[in-house]
């Protein structure tokens, strides 16, 4: 953003610590304060510390609740997320209250999308098995009938939520000739929907899904969507891998299908709670997990903050936010 000569810049708090690249633009532009990584802002401490703040720069773990915004000081007009998921955020709250909210839409698609075929691949064949066999040395040779997996060629994979992100999934799941089939709030035309087969109903799409990967926005609607209910539609020994939310996954009912084998095996890069995960997930041989590193690439997390910039030099130029939620 270019400022005319000697103009106040706007002041922003920034809540974490962010990529250089993206934390040096943010002080060329901007008279920032950069909050200490060390601890992290929630609450009060949160609405205390944007005093005298024009804009926050802030990620998924600063909780923009309705008492937080009710609480924030008047000259805080705009607030830019790191992240695409704005569940973090009561956007109805920011509405009311007149804060402009945006997100980074787009440039995170492939690197999420590729952390989900490797979660399928994973769990399908039992990497996180594998590899402790390796490092603790019990490998003690080839065997006909060792670490046999399941074989993703062929195999149906359901995408639960066919926007950008699934629909990269199902591209690079074409490279192992899995046949798509998906659920998703409205049908995606030919050209998007390219040969996959659209279930109007996700209990439909569950049915089919040897492979089930979420891709869907959290809401009030799915938390919890995949429950003990759900699971008993998948097709006997399916893999569930999950790169959205956790909140998306009932823990208790997940666990238990895993202890069982009725759901082979389980890639996970989201959970619940987190970092504070059940912790019975890590007592789980069938589960690959990974610490939410979907967009977890120095090109991605750059193309975040920048966006998230881009958020704040278009309000504060009094334009709409490129990628605007509220």
């Amino acid at each position: 953003m270019n400022d005319p000569q000697n103009a106040r810049k706007p002041k922003i708090l920034v809540t974490r610590r962010f990529p250089d690249a993206v934390m040096a633009r943010a002080a060329r532009d901007y008279d920032a304060t950069f909050h200490d990584d060390s601890t992290l802002l929630s609450g009060d401490a949160l609405v205390r510390a944007c005093e005298g703040q024009d804009g926050l720069f802030f990620s998924p773990t600063e909780k923009l609740t309705a008492e937080v915004i009710a609480g924030l000081p008047e000259s805080v007009k705009v607030a830019a997320t790191f992240s695409v998921g704005v569940d973090h955020v009561d956007l109805e709250a920011a509405r009311a209250r007149g804060l402009k909210v945006g997100n980074t839409p787009d440039v995170l698609t492939d690197a999420t999308a590729d952390i989900a075929l490797l979660l399928m691949l994973g769990a399908a064949r039992r990497a996180y098995e594998g590899e402790r066999m390796v490092r603790e040395e019990r490998w003690y040779g080839w065997s006909p009938t060792e670490m046999l997996g399941i074989h993703m060629s062929g195999k149906r994979l359901g995408i639960l939520g066919m926007g950008r992100i699934g629909q990269a999934v199902a591209r690079r799941a074409r490279g192992f000739d899995m046949e798509i089939h998906y659920h998703n709030r409205s049908r995606l035309s030919p050209d998007l929907e390219a040969g996959a087969t659209y279930h109007e109903s996700p209990d439909d799409l569950l049915k089919v899904s040897q492979f089930l990967s979420i891709n869907a926005p959290a809401t009030k609607e799915n938390h919890h969507f995949l429950n003990a209910e759900r699971i008993a539609l998948l097709p006997e020994r399916a893999v569930v891998v999950n790169t959205a939310r956790g909140t998306l996954v009932k823990d208790e009912d997940l666990i238990a299908a895993l202890r069982s084998g009725r759901i082979a095996a389980a890639g996970l890069d989201v959970f619940e709670g987190e970092p504070k995960i059940n912790p019975v997930y890590k007592d789980l041989s069938n589960c690959f997990l990974l610490p939410h590193m979907g967009s977890a690439t120095e090109e991605t997390r750059d193309a975040m903050g920048f966006k998230a910039l881009d958020n704040l030099d278009a309000f504060f130029a009094g334009k709409p936010l490129p990628a605007e939620v509220a």
